[in-house]
């Protein structure tokens, strides 16, 4: 494996976090110059990611079997980077305009990330050997962290200067990356296959993909089945906390808009740094072993988080917005336990004909969460108090856990039962 072309995939990643992290952490402060309520603010983010759910697993699949001059991943990068570039840097200036200028400019920019976002990732089991995957991950991983903190320290610095400025930026850093993707990644990477008949009737191809999603209930696929829900649930956390945080800092605890990204930019800081090593944890112990340390420690800390303000007037020295940071350190430690391991679990289910099919049932149903999670966690904020942010997504967490650590039991004898036979 070249581990320059892992880096090059992983500025690819790089660019996705970076302008999703930007997107997720101010969009709902931008929706809420037009809306005050936290739920309908989360709804919107919610229906943001409808279509990407409808149309990502079916672009990863057909990734998997079109055939082109420059290979069956690149064609949908050449297509959807530079588009979701330019609709990037309008979302600020649709604003400008009225709400419903704002939302078709955001639309077209979703639609175009919704094009590119399975076949980029799937450039890296393509690229990679299966025994090698959570390495690789751990530096794709790592590469987008850096892009989650760019975003959350960086653009969030420019965004208390001019709401354009980071919009710009990010718009910009994306055209670059689509630019090193198109002149270094393989047209004929050396780990794809042409997509296959290998999983008993699982077809790839496009008006097949919802039908196939049947054979996920069947005896033979229920660990898939149970390990995808638990990545399904322990999103609805994840992606609530991440859309909804900065309305808890901002309305709740105080904080001016710039400060609350900042704030948040932690949680991705501690995930940069470990990104790699959990990796090579995963390498050693287990994907799903790792995973489950992760979504035991993680809630513990969503749940201690609201009492920070209480907690930092009887620990000397440290303030509410100090200890807040410190725990979000720690919280993406525990993070990258989970995500780092998650997509090459997946990917592994599907050998190497059904990558990019897998890759795009890891993106259904990770992204499928998104279109509830933070409409759900803000109606919580909104019928209780913001603190049920963090009381809600970690109970996805501890349910995740459960369902995670059943899968693979199932795939475990499975795997033993067809050894022994």
């Amino acid at each position: 494996m070249s581990y320059k072309k892992i880096f090059v995939i992983g500025c690819g990643f790089f660019a996705l976090m970076l302008v999703w992290t930007f997107y997720n952490a101010y969009m709902p402060l931008i929706l809420g110059d037009f809306i005050e309520s936290a739920a309908i603010r989360g709804g919107i983010m919610g229906l943001d990611n409808l279509l990407a759910v409808l149309l990502i697993p079916v672009i990863g699949a057909w990734s998997d079997r079109l055939r082109t001059r420059i290979g069956n991943r690149l064609p949908f990068l050449v297509v959807g980077m530079p588009v979701a570039a330019l609709f990037f840097i309008l979302i600020p200036y649709g604003a400008m305009v009225t709400l419903w200028v704002l939302l078709v400019v955001d639309i077209i920019f979703l639609f175009a990330m919704t094009i590119y976002r399975a076949p980029v990732i799937a450039l890296m089991p393509d690229h990679t050997p299966p025994e090698k995957r959570s390495s690789a991950n751990g530096i794709i991983n790592f590469m987008g962290g850096v892009g989650a903190i760019i975003a959350l320290f960086g653009l969030s610095a420019l965004y208390g200067i001019d709401r354009t400025y980071p919009f710009i930026a990010a718009g910009l850093l994306l055209l670059l990356s689509f630019l090193l993707l198109y002149i270094t990644v393989d047209r004929n990477p050396p780990y794809a296959e042409p997509a296959g008949n290998d999983l008993s009737g699982i077809q790839e191809s496009s008006p097949s993909f919802w039908k196939s999603l049947a054979k996920l209930k069947e005896q033979e696929f229920r660990g898939h089945l149970f390990i995808l829900t638990a990545i399904f649930i322990y999103f609805i956390g994840y992606s609530g906390v991440e859309a909804q945080f900065t309305i808890y800092a901002v309305e709740y605890l105080g904080m001016e808009e710039s400060n609350a990204g900042f704030t948040l930019g932690f949680f991705s800081l501690s995930f940069v740094l470990f990104a790699i090593p959990a990796g090579l944890i995963g390498n050693r112990w287990g994907k799903a072993p790792v995973m489950l340390i992760g979504l035991v420690m993680l809630p513990l800390v969503f749940i201690v988080i609201p009492s920070a303000p209480a907690l930092s007037q009887i620990i000397p020295g440290i303030n509410a917005t100090l200890l807040l940071q410190i725990l979000l350190l720690l919280g993406g430690v525990f993070w990258a336990f989970i995500n780092v391991q998650a997509y090459p679990l997946v990917a592994d289910l599907g050998g190497k004909k059904k990558i990019g099919y897998f890759t795009g049932l890891y993106y259904l149903f990770s992204m499928a969460s998104s279109i509830i999670a933070p409409g759900f966690l803000g109606l919580l904020m909104d019928v209780f108090t913001h603190p049920f942010l963090f009381y809600g997504a970690a109970l996805s967490f501890i349910i995740a856990f459960f369902l995670l650590r059943k899968g693979s039991q199932i795939i475990k004898r499975r795997k033993n039962y067809n050894a022994a036979t």
